[in-house]
């Protein structure tokens, strides 16, 4: 049973929504994002990502940003570019990027929920990123991006979904990526009702990007539930902002890696040490993998396929039998010394929508000395990993299209 609940939600102005709409807070660097805004006012960036707005060298943790986005946001709502809904409600939002069309409900889960793991994570947070966003919507007093939550398929939920977007949108724009957004607003109460029961009859939620907002409101909601003296149990600060997709709509990319150097290995050296549990194929015009436990590997201008060998792994551990962790497990750490990926720098990470002519860049003119291609992460992979209570190798999947933050935002009280 999953409780998703309706909400007043702090959105754009009708024809500010394509100014305002921004990628979210941790997928730019600080200069990037500084690029991305130029020009532009009006980006939830300057709320998400207000380091964009203070001076150069102010420290990471320092309280001045995020009370600059605070101020960003109160003049953001005073000016009219933002306005709330007076009655709660849910929102339909559709994404279209190429062929890939993904349309979730808008809505609000419960915090008491995570911390019961009904709620379910696949991935570890870190303090720091952690700490960095209870900050910023403490400070703000409203969670300013969404979870992107996925949920196994309900014809009925479907079904309502597609009466709703029959109808016309709230909004309807295509970012400059390409993407297309679209929004229709559920105020209906009859509906309301009925996207809450079909909600109740789901047995899980599993978070599918998003794991820092999570644990960041939730820890929040247990702050502020220690010191409030109400015992209400139906505040603001109890509900996380979340986006819900059925599980067969989402798509996974590639999470591909590259290392600087084969820890001490001729190249010739390197292959035949690989070769003891990966068949090695040469001319892979591919690329990338076609199929899981394929891996495609680019060392010294030429592409390999590498396929790992049967029994060296072991296919019952829904970890153990991920590509992320075969790659590790069998090759980067045992062959290139690389212990700890979260930590170690001589690795890098590389999301599958920077393609393969990125990983031979890399390797071709950045001084990598070897790059990989890695099948990407089914949904069933993610769902059975996290209903085993296990955590998945970093940097396991990659969501494609993004979550567009200042769309919507939830205030806290």
């Amino acid at each position: 049973m999953a409780l998703v609940l309706p909400f007043k939600a702090v959105r754009p102005h009708q024809k500010f929504v394509s100014q305002v709409a921004a990628l979210p807070y941790d997928v730019m660097t600080r200069e990037e994002a500084q690029k991305a805004v130029s020009g532009n006012a009006l980006s939830f960036m300057h709320v998400e990502k207000s380091e964009i707005d203070v001076p150069n060298g102010t420290k990471s943790d320092d309280n001045l940003i995020y009370q600059t986005a605070k101020r960003n946001f109160i003049d953001m709502l005073v000016k009219g570019i933002l306005i709330q809904d007076e009655s709660p409600c849910f929102y339909v939002y559709k994404q279209k990027m190429g062929s890939q069309i993904q349309t979730g409900i808008v809505g609000l889960m419960n915090a008491a929920e995570y911390d019961a793991g009904k709620i379910k994570k696949h991935e570890l947070t870190r303090k720091d990123k952690e700490e960095d966003r209870i900050r910023h919507v403490d400070t703000v007093n409203a969670q300013t991006g969404p979870v992107f939550i996925s949920y196994r398929e309900r014809q009925n939920l479907n079904k309502i979904v597609s009466g709703i977007t029959a109808g016309t949108p709230e909004y309807d724009f295509t970012a400059e990526d390409g993407v297309s957004h679209t929004v229709w607003v559920v105020a209906d109460a009859k509906q309301i009702e009925e996207i809450k029961k079909e909600f109740s009859a789901v047995d899980a939620l599993y978070i599918a990007d998003g794991h820092h907002r999570a644990a960041a409101a939730t820890t929040i909601a247990r702050t502020r539930r220690a010191h409030d003296q109400s015992g209400n149990t139906s505040n603001e600060y109890e509900a996380v902002l979340a986006v819900f997709f059925p599980h067969t709509q989402l798509k996974v990319m590639d999470y591909n890696r590259a290392v600087k150097d084969l820890n001490g290995l001729t190249p010739e050296q390197f292959i035949e040490k690989i070769s003891s549990s990966f068949t090695v194929s040469t001319n892979f015009t591919a690329r990338a993998p076609q199929k899981l436990h394929d891996f495609g590997m680019y060392l010294g201008g030429e592409w390999y396929k590498i396929t790992i060998k049967e029994g060296m792994y072991d296919a019952n551990d829904p970890v153990a039998s991920l590509d992320a962790a075969i790659l590790q497990d069998r090759l980067l750490y045992p062959v290139l010394g690389i212990k700890d990926p979260r930590v170690d720098d001589r690795i890098k990470f590389i999301g599958g929508i920077r393609g393969m002519d990125e990983l031979e860049k890399l390797v071709d003119k950045d001084g990598f000395a070897v790059a990989f291609s890695v099948y990407p992460t089914t949904m069933e992979q993610i769902i059975k990993v996290a209903d085993a209570g296990a955590i998945m190798p970093p940097k396991s999947t990659w969501f494609e299209p993004k979550l567009r933050s200042g769309i919507f935002t939830h205030k806290l009280d």
